[in-house]
């Protein structure tokens, strides 16, 4: 007996020890959940793998495709020499006209390859300069273990990520709101073609908005999702994942519960004062210029500190910046917001006069 509560108390302390990310599990090589504000990792298994990644690089096509484009509704001629690669496709011709904005739904709903090497050498003149912006790009964002050699995601020695990496580009097609409008889409038709979104999971789990499928068979299944709910939006990552529907909807679902978003502030929120130089006007309040949130879970806080500049000299408009507010947990920064000044004020007082200018004043007023 004494044995069996020995056993039973180390089980205890075991269960009460582990991390939240042994509530869940995936059948991937590679995965990461992350909340899309914030860039909070709330669970990640081999995040930083680099592996091959398959159709999800048209994640990064596309927004580095948006991003260049003066129109997304001129009218792209295709041509012959630009076709030809392998794979899904859309079935361009040689001489067709389709707009830039009908080849990216193409591209993300249907996954055509042949679309992303129209659109590569449409933006970039040839498909080596289109990598190169997107290996540039990617090195702005961060995805440190990256590299691209094709718009489609074929496989290539020279082409890999990790699923940390495409979280990250997942964040930057969100804030896109091209970009994440076709993600979104269910289907569309575009003159002839109708294009159905690959991606189930926005049939099937309350709140998702879509993103990207993958598949090679050296790459497995990959697959990038985002889901919303009361205003807080996850990415989930996975690669090399043969049940990837399944663990999406667990993972998201595991976030949305165990970390909802806390309101840090809302925008416009007064958090301080500071003095005013050269005006009637003695101090002008330091307000919020965006709203915050942050994932937390039950057992978990931040702390706040509010750093303002010691005064601000008239004149100076509604808006002038007046410092910042920065929430840590456990002494890391998780969130910061600029402070600016809620109104503007005068120049009432004027400044004193120097030597020259009251001897220039005695002499124009003798004269």
């Amino acid at each position: 007996m004494k044995k069996m509560t020995a056993a039973l108390a180390v089980l205890a302390a075991l269960i009460l020890a582990c991390p939240p990310a042994c509530a869940v599990g995936t059948n991937a090589s590679c995965a990461i959940l992350m909340d899309a504000e914030s860039g909070r990792v709330l669970y990640e298994q081999n995040s930083h793998q680099p592996r091959l990644i398959a159709s999800i690089t048209k994640l990064v096509t596309a927004l580095v495709a948006v991003e260049q484009a003066e129109d997304l509704d001129a009218v792209v001629t295709v041509k012959g020499e630009w076709l030809g690669s392998e794979g899904s496709s859309i079935y361009l011709k040689a001489g067709e006209e389709i707009t830039l904005r009908g080849l990216l739904y193409g591209l993300l709903l249907q996954s055509g390859n042949d679309a992303a090497m129209v659109i590569a050498c449409h933006t970039a003149g040839s498909v080596e300069e289109f990598v190169a912006l997107m290996n540039r790009r990617a090195a702005e964002l961060g995805m440190r273990d990256s590299s691209f050699a094709n718009p489609s995601g074929l496989n290539d020695d020279n082409h890999y990520s990790t699923a940390y990496d495409m979280a990250l580009a997942a964040q930057a097609c969100l804030k896109n709101e091209t970009v994440a409008e076709i993600c979104a889409t269910r289907s569309i038709t575009i003159g002839t073609r109708t294009f159905v979104n690959h991606n189930k999971l926005l049939y099937r789990f309350e709140g998702c908005v879509g993103m990207k499928t993958g598949f090679t068979e050296k790459a497995g299944r990959t697959l990038v999702s985002a889901a919303t709910r009361e205003g807080q939006t996850l990415i989930c990552v996975t690669l090399n994942d043969g049940d990837d529907w399944n663990d999406h909807m667990k993972l998201l679902d595991y976030g949305f519960k165990t970390y909802p978003r806390q309101a840090l502030c809302g925008r416009g929120e007064a958090l301080g004062s500071v003095t005013v130089e050269g005006s009637l006007i003695p101090t002008v309040a330091a307000v919020t210029a965006e709203e915050a949130g942050y994932p937390l879970k039950e057992t978990e806080a931040l702390t706040m500190d509010v750093e303002l500049a010691d005064f601000v000299r008239a004149p100076f408009e509604a808006g002038q910046p007046m410092g910042e507010a920065v929430w840590r947990k456990d002494g890391e920064i998780a969130a910061r917001v600029p402070l600016v000044a809620q109104s503007g004020a005068g120049l009432d007082v004027r400044e004193p006069l120097t030597l020259w200018q009251r001897l220039g004043a005695l002499l124009g007023g003798a004269a």
